[in-house]
C-alpha cells in the first residue's frame, strides 16, 4: 500500500478520534457529573462488596436522549475536612449526601518541637461523633500512619465497620490489637476493582501505585454524582508488585463524567515524573558492590514494603544475611511476609541477637530512623545507645529516604554523630537511594486530564503544595472559579453547577500524650513551653488559716532557672520579696489564697525580670497552719 493512502487513512483515524472527543467534551450531562453510562453489578456479599461487571453505555457512543421533563434539582455532597489540608498527615475527610455519611482515612501526624512532650497528634472527631447516626463506615486509601494511625482512637469511639485492602487491614489490625479493640472491630477485606454499598454512597475501589502496596484511590458515587479521590498515588510503569496503577478505570470514569476530584499535591512542586522504584534497586546493587567487606545498614520507612523487598533481594544475591531493627518495621514485616506482599527466601532473614555469629561481609541491616526520630534504632547507634549494635568504622551505612520537610536538622545530627563513629554514610540524592511515593507535576496533570472533572480540590499538602497543584490544574484548561482550595475545618458543597464553601466544622489538633487522648491542650502546652525556656521557682509558705499571718518560710525552690548556690544573693532578694507582699497583705486584711498568691507572682516577677531579664514561671503554695 502507498504511504499517500498510509497517511489518508491515519488523517482519517484522527479526525474521528478528535470528533468523538469533541462530542465527549460538549455534553453538559458529562460535564455537570451526571453519570453518562451505568455499572452493572453482581450480588452483594454479606459486607455489602460487589465486583463490577463490564461497563455498559446507554447508548453507543455513550451518549443519552434528552429528557423532555426537567430534570429534578440535584441535593449537593458536603464535604468536610477533619486533616490533611495545610499539612503533611492527619489525613481524615467526611462526605456527607442527604441523610449518609462516610469517612476517607483517618490518620495521624506526629508533634512538631515545639509540643513539648507530645506523642502523637490526631484529628478532633467531635463532628462525626455529633453524627454518629448517619456514619455508614469508613473507608482507607493505604496502610501508611498518616492514613490509618487514628483509627484506634476513633473505633474507641465510634465501633463503625471499615473497609480496606488485604494488606491495609493486616497493618489496622496489629494496631487494634496494641489498643484491645481487635476483636470488636468490623474490618472488611475489598479489592481493587470491587465496590462496597454505604446507605447511599457507592464506593469503587481503584489500584494505584504508591510506596505501600495495596493502595488505592476511589470513585464514590451517588445521586449527587461522582467524586473520585485518588489517594496517596504516582504513576509506576514498572512496578515492583508488578501492578501497574489502573489508569484505565480513571480515564474511564472521566468519560462517565466526574463531579469533582480530590487529589494528592506532596509532590506538586517538583517538576517531571516521579522515578520507578525500581530504580533504588539498581543503586543498591552498585552501593552494595562499593562496601566491599563492610556491614551494611539501611534506614529507611518501615512501612516501605517495595524498599525492604529489593534490600532483601540483592542481600540475598550478595551471599548476605539480613537482620531487622526496630519494632515498626519488625512488624510490618511480619505482616507482609505472613500475607504473601514479602517473599523473603529460607535463611537469609535472622534475629538481630544472631548478628554477632557473622563477620561484617556477611551481614545487612534494616532499620527505621530515617528521619532522625529521637527514639528510633538509627539514632541510638548512632549516639551509642543500641544495646545490640555498635557503629564501628567498619560500617557502611545508607540512609533510604529524603528528610521530610522540618526534619533536615535531625537527619543532619544524625548523620554527623555516625561519621564521628568512623562509618561512612551514604544519603545525598545523588546516590539514588530513595525515589518518593507521591506524584510530580507531569503525572499529576495526565491524573486531571485523564478524568477532566467539573470540580478540583488539591488535598494532602502544605499551602504550597495546594496553590501549586492548583496552578497545574488551570495549566491544563480548568477554570480558575472551578478549582477550590480549602482548609482543615472547612465543609463544601458540591453541585452540577457549582461548587462553594458552606460552613465549618471543628477540626482541630488532638493531643495524645501516653494514655491520655485530648486531655492535654494548648493551655498545657504554653505552661510547658515556659518550662522549658525559662524554668520554675516555687515560693512555699506557712500561713495561719484563720488570721491570715505568715507563719513559716518563705522558702524559695528553683528548677531550671538558676543553680541555687551560685544565686544566693537573688534568692535570699525573692524571700524579702515575697515576705514584704504577704505582710502587706495582711497589713490590707486580705486574706483570699488566690489574690495574695497573685500579688506575690507580680512583685516576684518584677524582681526577677529587673535583675536577670528572664520570666520563669513563679509557683506560690501556701500551707496552711493552725
Amino acid at each position: 500500500m502507498s504511504e499517500k493512502n498510509n497517511k489518508s487513512k491515519l488523517e482519517k483515524s484522527l479526525n474521528s478520534l478528535n470528533r468523538q472527543n469533541h462530542k465527549q467534551q460538549a455534553k453538559p450531562n458529562a460535564a455537570a457529573g451526571v453519570n453518562a453510562g451505568k455499572y452493572k453489578r453482581g450480588k452483594k456479599n454479606q459486607q455489602g462488596i460487589s465486583r463490577p461487571l463490564p461497563y455498559q453505555n446507554t447508548r453507543p457512543g455513550g451518549s443519552r436522549r434528552q429528557s423532555r421533563r426537567k430534570p429534578p434539582k440535584q441535593k449537593p455532597i458536603r464535604i468536610s475536612f477533619l486533616g490533611g489540608i495545610n499539612e503533611v498527615g492527619k489525613n481524615m475527610t467526611v462526605f456527607e449526601y442527604e441523610n449518609d455519611m462516610i469517612i476517607v482515612d483517618s490518620g495521624l501526624a506526629f508533634p512538631d518541637e515545639d509540643m513539648l512532650g507530645i506523642d502523637l497528634v490526631i484529628p478532633d472527631f467531635t463532628y462525626i461523633k455529633e453524627n454518629a447516626d448517619k456514619l455508614r463506615g469508613v473507608v482507607i486509601t493505604h496502610g501508611h500512619e498518616d492514613h490509618i494511625g487514628s483509627l484506634a482512637y476513633l473505633l474507641r469511639e465510634l465501633n463503625v465497620p471499615v473497609y480496606a485492602t488485604r494488606l491495609t487491614i493486616g497493618l489496622i489490625k496489629g494496631k487494634l490489637e496494641e489498643h484491645n479493640l481487635l476483636s470488636s472491630a468490623r474490618l472488611n477485606v475489598v479489592s481493587p476493582g470491587e465496590h462496597v454499598t454505604l446507605g447511599d454512597f457507592d464506593v469503587e475501589f481503584i489500584h494505584v501505585n504508591h510506596s505501600i502496596p495495596d493502595a488505592v484511590g476511589f470513585a464514590i458515587k451517588c445521586g449527587g454524582g461522582t467524586i473520585v479521590h485518588t489517594g496517596d498515588f504516582k504513576i509506576d510503569a514498572t512496578p515492583i508488585d508488578g501492578g501497574m496503577i489502573d489508569l484505565a478505570r480513571f480515564g474511564q470514569l472521566g468519560s462517565e463524567g466526574v463531579l469533582c476530584m480530590l487529589a494528592d499535591s506532596t509532590n506538586a512542586e517538583r517538576p517531571g515524573f516521579t522515578e520507578s522504584e525500581r530504580k533504588v534497586g539498581e543503586s543498591f546493587e552498585r552501593l552494595f558492590k562499593n562496601a566491599g567487606d563492610r556491614r551494611i545498614i539501611i534506614a529507611t520507612f518501615a512501612s516501605n514494603i517495595h524498599r525492604v523487598q529489593q534490600i532483601i533481594d540483592v542481600a540475598q544475591k550478595e551471599g548476605r544475611k539480613v537482620a531487622l531493627s526496630g519494632r515498626s518495621l519488625e512488624n510490618v514485616v511480619a505482616v507482609s511476609r505472613e500475607l504473601g506482599y514479602l517473599k523473603v527466601p529460607d535463611n537469609v532473614l535472622i534475629p538481630l541477637d544472631l548478628i554477632h555469629r557473622y563477620s561484617a561481609k556477611e551481614l545487612v541491616l534494616i532499620t527505621t530512623g530515617s528521619q532522625g526520630e529521637p527514639m528510633s534504632a538509627l539514632t541510638r547507634m548512632a549516639l551509642s545507645d543500641h544495646r545490640k549494635v555498635m557503629i564501628t568504622p567498619n560500617d557502611y551505612v545508607i540512609i533510604s529516604a529524603t528528610p521530610i520537610p522540618g526534619n533536615e536538622k535531625t537527619v543532619g545530627r544524625v548523620v554527623n554523630e555516625l561519621m564521628k563513629l568512623g562509618a561512612e554514610v551514604v544519603y545525598e540524592r545523588m546516590y539514588e537511594v530513595h525515589v518518593s511515593g507521591h506524584a510530580c507535576q507531569e503525572e499529576l496533570k495526565l491524573m486531571l486530564s485523564l478524568i477532566h472533572p467539573r470540580f478540583f480540590i488539591p488535598v494532602h499538602g502544605e499551602q504550597k503544595h495546594l496553590q501549586k497543584h492548583a496552578g497545574l490544574a488551570r495549566a491544563v484548561g480548568m477554570d480558575p472559579n472551578d478549582i477550590l482550595i480549602v482548609d482543615n475545618g472547612v465543609q463544601v458543597e458540591v453541585q452540577p453547577d457549582k461548587i462553594k464553601k458552606c460552613g465549618s466544622v471543628p477540626a482541630g489538633q488532638v493531643f495524645v500524650d501516653g494514655s491520655g487522648v485530648g486531655d492535654v491542650g494548648s493551655v498545657v502546652i504554653r505552661d510547658r513551653k515556659h518550662l522549658a525556656e525559662d524554668g520554675i521557682i516555687i515560693i512555699a509558705a506557712g500561713i495561719d488559716h484563720t488570721t491570715g499571718y505568715l507563719t513559716s518560710g518563705p522558702d524559695v525552690v528553683s528548677r531550671g532557672f538558676v543553680y541555687v548556690r551560685e544565686s544566693e544573693d537573688l534568692i535570699e532578694e525573692i524571700k524579702r520579696t515575697a515576705t514584704k507582699t504577704i505582710l502587706k497583705c495582711y497589713d490590707r486584711n486580705i486574706r483570699e489564697y488566690t489574690a495574695i498568691k497573685n500579688r506575690i507572682r507580680d512583685d516576684v516577677s518584677r524582681l526577677i525580670y529587673e535583675r536577670t531579664k528572664r520570666s520563669p514561671m513563679i509557683l506560690p503554695i501556701f500551707l496552711e497552719t493552725d
